[in-house]
């Protein structure tokens, strides 16, 4: 048998795509993962948003995974002695390291689609970026993207148990599978949609790939984890 690696058991772009069913809709966590998702697309549609600004938004995401996977770790295996000592390093390390990796994204993002490509010099480092945040529009997209991963981390992961067959080791490399996947995949899609002068269609596209992905991911950690999809 081989061996798996722990950052391949809940790496949702792993294995066969699972088969949606059509109850799979109507659960809460799949239900408030589409609903945070209309917010972009009511940027797009009704207040002008541009690529950098759904980019912005799906950056901000991985803040948002990243603070739950650290809940997630805190909470795994609760009966388990020795897995505190771990998490005591764990956790941090992974914050740090994390951290890191979000913060060398957001540069990216910010200067190549926020700045450069922009032209307007509004963003110059992260910080100018969390003060826009926080005064326009996108604080609204933001807090659905926290109430959505908050209702599948109650639903799914504390309700459903999820939390008892967690491991450390699994969920310390779980967010980055997503993170290089999905955003890869956005980019370069965002590059496109640049290319073509942002229509509408093509962020409405892009929009649409995400919440995909999006959808495929869900599905597939709660098949991974072997539970009812909730």
């Amino acid at each position: 048998m081989a061996r798996r690696t722990p950052g391949r058991d809940l790496n949702p772009f792993r294995g066969p795509w699972p088969k949606p069913r059509l109850s799979d809709l109507a659960r809460p966590s799949v239900v408030s993962l589409l609903l945070a998702n209309l917010f972009p697309l009511y940027g797009v549609l009704f207040l002008g948003w541009d690529v950098f600004l759904i980019i912005l938004v799906f950056w901000l995401e991985n803040v948002v995974i990243g603070a739950f996977n650290v809940l997630r770790m805190l909470v795994a295996a609760p009966r388990d002695g020795a897995s505190w000592a771990l998490k005591a390093f764990l956790v941090p390390f992974f914050c740090v390291h994390y951290g890191g990796f979000c913060a060398g994204h957001g540069v990216f993002v910010v200067g190549f689609f926020g700045g450069a490509m922009r032209g307007d010099g509004t963003f110059r480092n992260l910080e100018d970026v969390f003060g826009f945040v926080r005064s326009s529009g996108l604080k609204w997209a933001v807090l659905g993207l926290v109430l959505s991963h908050g209702v599948s981390f109650v639903m799914n992961y504390l309700r459903k148990g999820e939390y008892r067959n967690a491991k450390l080791e699994t969920l310390m490399f779980q967010p980055y599978g997503r993170v290089v996947i999905l955003h890869l995949t956005i980019i370069l899609g965002g590059m496109a949609a640049m290319a073509l002068r942002s229509p509408v269609w093509a962020l409405v596209l892009l929009i649409g790939l995400k919440v995909a992905v999006d959808l495929r991911a869900h599905l597939k950690e709660r098949e991974r984890l072997g539970r009812p999809r909730l």
